[in-house]
């Protein structure tokens, strides 16, 4: 309800903007009247590309439906009558309505109040900035843009009134000439009469015609300037779109798309696609206004043409606005949802594209059909250089074509591309050590439609952003590490798919960062010391400070083609390997600040050295992709814990079993950090049946360390293995109903459990 209350305050333009929002489609009367229970509701949970999300609408429908009714009987009273029919009757229209596509009320109701939310906050930072702050950049833009269409609706306005003005005096100007022309027939209709009143008749009607002709003289000079004070006031406003869209298509639809390439590496959601949808919109609306002006102008001049360059001019000032529309048109045929960057063979994938200008140009009243197809970073270099005219394809994609539709509730054209999958996909030859999860395709969708009734016909086509396709799991995280390479440099309009081969480290800083956060769902993410254990790791350095290496770059070849010293595994397979772990089992450990991670083990046995035992820490192994070690004095490391491990015991009871770890470092008692997460104690006896119990020990003797401190795998494999083996087949009644079990980094006798 506080949206709404604040909705309510809008004043000007912005008033208009959100009362332009309901109509039929949503009555502004249930806004109000359900504004709490609007407001209340997850609307952003739906999602609108999956069917399945069907009945989840259709019960927010059906609810909102109970809900109207519920408050048109609360009306009462004489003054509440008409409130209480009219209410029913909006509960009617909306069940009658959505009822066979819940979808588009709740993609309704969600423009609605995503719209509201954008107008209020552009209000609050216009209001801060009246009051002596500054104003954020963004809003200072927005402001800049908005400025600018008052300026050109002013401008339309008035070369409409001049053409009006022009008209009219055209029109005048015809009906003397038309007079002139009678004039000059009765003269010549003199010789009939007598000589005496033919000259006096002969006298009136030439001085009569030396008066129109001398009018007509003064007023085609006129027309003549008025016409060319018009042309230029057209193309002063030409001239005033062509800056406006530049601002909107060239900087802010070009961000909006940055933003989103910088979500796929985990950025913030790309939003503000409907303020640009907006804009986009009236541009259209203002080129076509000053299109049909131009077009009018023409029609006059050719109804009556006079000596002078009008024609050239016209024709000019007709051609470059069409050049305007067109580049608007193809330019704001954009992808809402791109498809996914690592996109797996014989798996469905979804993607919409959508045209931000479709429902304002009625192109939605012959709907066009779009066609998607894939094609190599070489065709699309074609395509861009207009050296292909014909979109030729390096796979094949199932459910490939989609019809645009239109949805009246918030006024977008798109297409839902739901149900693709990509059936073969044709390689090309690779270069050097180029592998093929660094081979990059992209997804071409086209389109063709007509606007003005045929007039202007539009080819329209679109790129994906890089995809990588691959035919197995296993490929997906050297596939995702071109990926994040690609969205986190990739510079504005380069050549396809052109990035650059070195950058420096805090460049790849940031973008590993982003990616943690991500993933973690929490703004904990790299501090600066995980940034220079990173670095540490990628450059095999020793130094502990940060500015050393913030003027070194770091190459693609570093990043994850060449394998770490003494390691079978690259830099990013490590860091993706942590990723997935922390994602997959200790994501509330690492946002609880339990897991420091990014320690080596010296760090670790340095950090320990002085502290009381039974004082441990959580560290990522260095040897193992994906493996979490403990660390205390003790021990000093266990043998990493990995997702297998976890998927049987987690982490905190592991830790639980463990007696001697008591403090987590640097002094948190370990029940106070992990016991929210221990499994709770297992429930008596059923049916005479004991259930055994897994718990991990720790050997007692120090024969199974190696001299750096971690288990030796080659001594414990076998034995954990087998021990693993031994707990999973049926147990024998004779045995104990608490069964010690040690996971295969613990293991020292399969007798410890016998």
């Amino acid at each position: 309800m506080a949206m709404w209350i604040q909705a309510q305050q809008l004043q000007g333009e912005a008033l208009h903007q959100m009362q332009a929002l309901y109509g039929q489609h949503f009555p502004i009367e249930v806004r109000h009247y359900l504004a709490q229970w609007i407001e209340s509701q997850l609307w952003d949970s739906v999602e609108l590309d999956n069917p399945a999300e069907e009945t989840k609408a259709k019960r927010l429908l059906d609810n909102l439906v109970t809900e109207l009714q519920r408050k048109a009987q609360l009306q009462g009273g004489e003054d509440g009558f008409l409130l209480k029919i009219k209410l029913g009757h909006y509960a009617s229209q909306l069940k009658s309505t959505y009822d066979r596509c819940p979808l588009e009320l709740v993609r309704c109701i969600k423009h609605i109040l995503h719209s509201e939310q954008r107008l209020v906050q552009e209000a609050t930072n216009a209001s801060c900035g009246s009051g002596g702050q500054a104003m954020d950049t963004l809003s200072q833009r927005h402001q800049q843009i908005n400025q600018a269409f008052e300026e050109l609706r002013l401008a339309t306005q008035e070369t409409e009134n001049e053409l009006r003005k022009l008209q009219h005096s055209q029109e005048y100007f015809i009906i003397q000439y038309q007079e002139n022309l009678r004039i000059q027939a009765q003269l010549s209709s003199l010789s009939s009469l007598p000589p005496a009143e033919r000259t006096q008749r002969e006298t009136t009607l030439q001085s009569k015609r030396a008066t129109v002709e001398a009018w007509l003289t003064r007023e085609a000079s006129t027309l003549q300037k008025y016409r060319l004070n018009l042309s230029e006031q057209h193309q002063k406003t030409l001239g005033l779109l062509r800056k406006q869209q530049t601002l909107i298509l060239d900087e802010e639809l070009i961000q909006w798309k940055r933003r989103q390439q910088l979500a796929g590496n985990g950025g913030p959601h790309e939003g503000g696609l409907d303020v640009l949808q907006s804009w986009c919109e009236k541009l259209a609306d203002l080129i076509w206004q000053n299109r049909q002006q131009i077009r009018r102008c023409e029609h006059l001049t050719q109804q009556l043409p006079l000596p002078g360059p009008m024609e050239e001019l016209l024709s000019k000032l007709n051609s470059d606005i069409t050049d305007i529309i067109s580049a608007l048109v193809t330019s704001t045929f954009i992808i809402e949802k791109q498809p996914p960057q690592v996109l797996k063979t014989q798996t469905k994938f979804a993607a919409t594209v959508r045209l931000l200008v479709g429902g304002k140009l009625n192109v939605h009243m012959n709907p066009p059909q779009v066609k998607a197809v894939i094609v190599s970073e070489q065709q699309a270099k074609a395509l861009l250089k207009n050296e292909s005219t014909h979109s030729e394809s390096s796979g094949e994609i199932l459910n490939n074509n989609c019809v645009m539709e239109y949805h009246q509730a918030t006024g977008t054209l798109s297409a839902h591309f739901r149900n693709m999958s990509l059936k073969r996909i044709k390689r090309s030859d690779r270069r050097g050590a180029e592998s093929v999860t660094e081979e990059k395709f992209t997804v071409l969708f086209e389109s063709q439609f007509s606007v003005g009734g045929n007039e202007l016909v539009f080819h329209v086509k679109t790129l994906s952003l890089p995809v990588v396709v691959i035919v197995h799991g296993s490929q997906d995280n050297n596939a995702t590490a071109t990926v994040l390479w690609d969205n986190a440099f990739a510079e504005p309009g380069r050549v396809p798919f052109i990035v650059p081969d070195k950058v420096l480290w805090p460049q790849l800083c940031e973008a590993l960062d982003m990616k943690y956060k991500a993933e973690m769902h929490s703004g904990r993410g790299l501090s600066e010391d995980n940034l220079v254990f990173l670095a540490q790791k990628a450059f095999t350095s020793s130094s502990n400070n940060p500015e050393d290496y913030h003027n070194m770059t770091i190459s693609w070849a570093q990043f994850n083609r060449e394998s770490l010293p003494g390691r079978n595994f690259t830099f990013w397979q490590w860091f993706d390997g942590v990723v997935e772990l922390m994602k997959k089992h200790l994501k509330p450990h690492w946002n609880d600040g339990a897991i420091l991670g990014f320690v080596n083990k010296q760090q670790a046995q340095d950090m320990l050295l002085s502290k009381p035992n039974g004082t441990f820490l959580l560290r990522f192994s260095d040897s193992e992709i994906g493996g979490i070690t403990i660390a205390w004095r003790l021990v000093w490391n266990l043998l990493p814990y990995t997702t297998k491990d976890f998927s049987i015991r987690s982490l905190a009871d592991r830790i639980s079993d463990l007696n001697h770890l008591l403090f987590l470092y640097p002094d948190r008692p370990k029940d106070e950090v992990f016991a929210k997460y221990y499994t709770p104690p297992l429930s008596k006896a059923v049916d005479g049946y004991v259930k055994p119990q897994i718990k991990q020990v720790v050997p007692e003797s120090d024969s199974m360390l190696d001299p750096d401190g971690d288990f030796d795998l080659e001594d414990t494999m076998d034995v954990a293995r087998h021990v693993e083996e031994l707990l999973r087949r049926p147990l024998a009644n004779q045995w104990s109903s608490h069964f010690a079990y040690v996971p295969n980094e613990l293991l020292a006798d399969t007798r410890r459990l016998l």
